[in-house]
């Protein structure tokens, strides 16, 4: 038997890793919308919405915190798995190890964040605060150092190079989001939702591409007995 077909596919996983928060806060808005709570539009250009208010107020709450927490979960397992992909292709980079850590402490601020939505007070809306920072900005660090591994690697350099432009995209977006903060705050205020969703896009196609990738390169995980 070959032994590239022995053993469980493991793409699957990473993909429900990138779809199940993409699907989510697209799902919530649009319960949102038919329930009234929110107008209907475009939010990655109109700038209508944040992400945290289409999952705050009725059936769109549960569904929510419902999907938003086993990701968290599951997401736990991803940036594990990715460390190991990592080393089974051999690019054993030195930022590699900081991998699962920096998922996840992301993965459970992501957790804390969608605890503490929907809650009044100080305390929550600073959970929120603490929790959508350390969610985007470690997540986006461990995305990095993938895509920084996966350029050194022979056969997977051109993956890790697009991987890297990505990466670059989403700086770019972060970068011009601090100037027009520090520049032109009022209009930023009409504008930095559609900075949010964007950002959350481009986190979730990077996590898309590895689960590609995953495939491409067939990592599986075998369950034996002795």
């Amino acid at each position: 038997m070959n032994k590239a077909n022995v053993g469980i596919p493991l793409w699957w996983l990473a993909m429900a890793a990138a779809l199940i928060p993409m699907v989510t806060i697209h799902v919530t808005f649009t319960v949102s919308v038919l329930e009234g709570h929110i107008s209907w539009c475009i939010p990655y250009w109109d700038s209508c919405t944040s992400i945290s208010r289409t999952g705050r107020y009725g059936t769109s709450y549960f569904i929510f915190k419902g999907t938003m927490l086993p990701a968290a979960l599951l997401g736990i397992l991803f940036w594990f798995l990715n460390s190991r992909w990592l080393l089974q292709l051999g690019a054993t980079s030195r930022g590699r190890p900081w991998i699962p850590w920096l998922g996840l402490v992301a993965c459970v601020s992501l957790a804390a964040y969608t605890l503490a939505l929907g809650h009044e007070g100080d305390g929550f809306n600073l959970t929120r605060r603490i929790g959508v920072v350390l969610y985007f900005s470690l997540t986006y660090i461990a995305q990095l150092l993938i895509s920084s591994a996966l350029r050194e690697h022979p056969r997977w350099h051109s993956s890790g190079k697009r991987l890297l432009w990505l990466c670059e995209l989403a700086l770019a977006v972060g970068i011009l989001s601090v100037i027009l903060t520090a520049v032109v705050p009022d209009i930023y205020s009409q504008m930095d939702d559609a900075f949010e969703w964007v950002l959350a896009f481009l986190i979730n196609l990077h996590a898309i591409w590895i689960a590609v990738l995953w495939k491409q390169s067939r990592f599986r995980a075998r369950l034996w007995a002795e």
